[in-house]
């Protein structure tokens, strides 16, 4: 079994939410709260849900997504 897992970088994120589409088991959302520039960014919410599919990062335009998988 793998398991994933996901770093955003809050500060860089533009809170665009094409990486909240891509997702296939919804582990990110956009946060209600705002990070330095402003904008609400994109945050983990079901983590414990993620696969390790990188499809988050791949969409993503700015990159600032990091993805990690771990075999169990």
């Amino acid at each position: 079994m793998i398991k994933g897992a996901i770093v955003i970088d809050t500060e860089r994120c533009k809170g665009c939410a094409v990486c909240t589409e891509a997702c296939p088991k919804q582990v990110i959302s956009i946060s209600k709260k705002v990070n330095g520039k402003g904008y609400n960014y994109a945050e983990a919410v079901k983590e414990e849900d993620c696969i390790g599919c990188a499809s988050c990062a791949v969409v993503c335009p700015d990159g600032v997504i990091s993805v990690y998988k771990v075999k169990l």
